[in-house]
């Protein structure tokens, strides 16, 4: 089942005066299909940034459609998007978007609270959920109080308690050292082979390998994609360095 449709979408910026028009993406086309695990990769002002505003609903493009389950986004209105993202979108940030007066439960609970869950239900959601990534001994704890790795784990979770029908992840490494990547990516892994579809924008080839496909964005449109396939991460990180090596000489499009 095709989830995800993004059809020849178009994004251009007109600066303040409008002098100036600035074309962040030409014409982007790709589907996602329920349960898959895509990174999306290109040169910084390639449009991935902008790419991620338009399907998370924070943007809208010039032109084109963005549809999710069949049905677009773009017609969603402003005071209805806030619930629309809660309810379909998990969102996961490089800097982890925790707010440090509150405690690393009630950060997670947080879009649960704004949808007007009870509590009894948003205690049986974390349980599981803080098991599986390993945080259930830092809840009562404050963000300032635990690691990178472990802000990390609880914003997965706080994307994963919604159950989102789409992860949105903007380069969830980022702001890690390698040991807490590695310990990202693996429960990336988990958590799509449980059958959470992903989409993760990054630079990291590490971070990208890992994923089932690749989508490869250059001056503003979809460029290249890798299927992983039977690929091992080694291989599949060895073909993604291959391709980015293509882009950035300015190599030909790939057969």
């Amino acid at each position: 089942m095709t989830i995800l449709e993004v059809n020849n979408v178009k994004k251009v910026y007109t600066t303040r005066f409008g002098g100036n028009h600035v074309q962040a993406l030409t014409d982007v086309s790709f589907s996602v299909e329920e349960g898959e695990y895509v990174a999306i990769m290109g040169e910084s002002g390639s449009g991935k940034t902008t790419l991620l505003n338009i399907l998370a609903a924070l943007d809208k493009p010039t032109s084109g459609n963005v549809l999710l389950e069949g049905k677009s986004i773009l017609t969603i209105k402003d005071k209805q998007l806030s619930s629309f993202r809660r309810g379909n979108l998990g969102f996961v940030f490089q800097d982890f978007n925790l707010l440090d007066t509150f405690t690393i439960q009630d950060n997670i609970f947080l879009p649960l609270v704004l949808s007007g869950k009870s509590y009894k239900e948003m205690r049986s959601r974390i349980a599981p959920l803080a098991q599986k990534l390993r945080i259930t001994k830092i809840l009562e704890k404050y963000p300032y109080e635990v690691s990178g790795g472990q802000k990390q784990r609880a914003a997965v979770a706080r994307a994963l308690i919604t159950n989102p029908k789409l992860i949105l992840a903007d380069e969830p490494t980022g702001a890690l050292d390698s040991r807490a990547s590695d310990d990202l990516l693996k429960m990336f892994t988990t958590i799509n082979d449980e059958g959470q579809t992903v989409l993760m924008v990054t630079h990291s080839t590490k971070a990208a390998s890992h994923a089932k496909r690749v989508l490869f964005i250059k001056d503003g449109t979809v460029f290249h994609q890798i299927y992983k396939g039977s690929l091992t991460n080694e291989e599949m990180y060895q073909k993604i360095s291959d391709a980015l090596h293509v882009i950035a000489t300015g190599g030909v499009e790939y057969e």
